[in-house]
């Protein structure tokens, strides 16, 4: 049978996909790595089919190694025999915990049939939200800014993780970029912020995003002429 990754998106239950929705009512068991991702996937679910997995808050590379070949014993063995599920925020490719489970399952469970089901990812979220468009022939770089990191190079870029946003802010600025902050967008747990004021969001959040982009990036595209006309204006 098969282990199909699948995308819940941001965290708002209606943008799961069709496809991710129909193989979370079909699954024999849906397993969750965290309270917000079981939170979004309990609106497709029963309780009675969400599995438990047992993951340690810890760095040690030897502590994470178990749990993962703890995890990947647990769905190899429902998936011998039945369709199941490994839910996550995002996009299961992008900053996902399900990585994890797709290389020690390739590792230590070749035999197991594996399918990604591809989510609404945070990084198109945030832009949405923030009416960012990165035009054809433009662009984007991802970036993690945990604990006040700015990486810099690129003209624009989304930032992940950013739990320091005034220290991320202030590096960024001095390296000439203008920059913009999300915290849980489209998602139905906690307060949704989008603001310019790193202080606004002091207090540390795992769900915060920034959008850095380089002051002067000019835009090489014919329309970008029309920004500013009037309506009904004529070239």
């Amino acid at each position: 049978m098969t282990v199909y990754g699948i995308g819940l998106g941001p965290g708002e239950a209606d943008l799961v996909t069709v496809k991710g929705k129909r193989l979370l009512e079909s699954a024999a068991v849906v397993y969750s790595p965290g309270r917000l991702s079981r939170t979004v996937a309990l609106n497709h679910v029963p309780e009675e089919r969400i599995g438990d997995l047992d993951f340690p808050m810890t760095r040690d590379p030897d502590e994470l190694r178990r749990a993962w070949k703890e995890a990947a014993a647990e769905v190899a063995a429902r998936a011998d025999s039945e369709d199941v599920a490994f839910v996550t925020l995002g996009d299961p490719n992008v900053y996902s915990t399900f990585g994890h489970l797709r290389r020690t399952l390739d590792a230590f469970h070749p035999e197991v049939d594996l399918e990604v089901v591809p989510g609404v990812s945070a990084m198109t979220a945030f832009t949405t939200a923030l009416g960012v468009e990165i035009e054809s022939g433009t662009g984007l770089a991802l970036r993690e800014a945990a604990d006040g990191a700015a990486p810099t190079g690129p003209d624009r870029m989304v930032l992940f993780k950013v739990t320091d946003a005034p220290a991320t802010h202030e590096k960024l600025t001095e390296a000439g970029y203008d920059v913009r902050f999300g915290r849980r967008l489209f998602m139905e747990q906690g307060e949704t912020v989008v603001t310019d004021d790193p202080d606004e969001l002091a207090e540390r959040d795992y769900y915060t995003l920034a959008y850095a982009e380089r002051e002067g990036v000019e835009r090489d595209v014919a329309t970008a002429e029309f920004d500013g006309v009037e309506s009904g204006g004529s070239a």
